[in-house]
């Protein structure tokens, strides 16, 4: 596992978006794994910048809330198709997002957990990390090797999800996520944090015993994780510890 320090959250999307760009050019048909949230949308804004050809990317989102209806605003495809698909010149048909307003949101979720590897697995899966530890919306206790599944939000996440709502009671309870054990099948990790507030928990995550009690602990047990995180995000790593190599970067990273 290696982490680049930047100084800046904006410095977090650049060094991202050039380690993401550099996977394009070498594979043009490159599988990536789509985050939404505060952390990640800078990667998008960045890779926007870079003259790299995605026409012929896939595409798979992490996640989707159950319940909401089509073209809601604050649906993931919907972020998707705003912040990914348009922005960097994706193939709309080639962009892939669960559907939470499928009859049987269950088997909505297995057919996408097929899906991904009929698509040959996901070269790499871009990541944020909760205030609980969770990654997509694997909350604490999930198992370790879960599937792509239907998963109830717990109160933390929709207390922190509700800024993009009008009230909390418009934030759904119920989403389908890509599981633990699916997330861990995706060749190379990219985990982008930024804030004081997820100091700790990424310290716990990345330095902490690997538990259900922190999902995204489940990240030591991968072969290939980069984590980009700005400083104040990156304050209660110790380095050295666990494993990491904790090193300072500049923007060009990757680029």
């Amino acid at each position: 596992m290696e982490i680049f320090v930047v100084p800046t959250p904006a410095a977090t999307g650049s060094v991202a978006a050039g380690i993401l760009a550099a996977v394009v050019r070498s594979k043009p048909d490159a599988v990536l794994g789509l985050a939404t949230g505060g952390s990640p949308l800078p990667v998008y804004r960045a890779l926007a910048e870079h003259s790299v050809d995605m026409g012929v990317v896939r595409g798979f989102a992490l996640d989707e809330y159950v319940g909401l209806p089509a073209g809601h605003p604050e649906s993931y495809a919907e972020v998707v198709r705003r912040e990914v698909t348009e922005r960097l010149g994706l193939d709309p048909a080639r962009v892939s997002v669960p559907d939470g307003g499928a009859p049987d949101p269950q088997q909505a979720a297995a057919d996408y957990d097929a899906a991904i590897s009929r698509a040959g697995g996901v070269d790499v899966q871009i990541l944020g990390i909760g205030h609980n530890g969770h990654i997509a919306f694997n909350e604490p206790g999930s198992a370790l090797d879960s599937r792509t599944r239907v998963e109830n939000l717990a109160d933390r996440t929709r207390e922190a999800n509700a800024r993009y709502f009008t009230s909390l009671a418009d934030v759904p309870t119920q989403c389908i996520t890509q599981g633990l054990g699916t997330i861990m099948e995706a060749r190379h990790l990219l985990l982008v944090v930024n804030g004081a507030d997820k100091a700790g928990i990424l310290a716990a995550a990345l330095q902490g015993p690997v538990t259900t009690d922190c999902p995204a602990s489940v990240l030591q047990r991968h072969p290939h994780v980069t984590v980009v995180a700005d400083e104040a995000a990156a304050s209660k790593l110790l380095p050295g510890s666990g494993g990491v190599n904790v090193r300072v970067a500049d923007t060009a990273v990757g680029v």
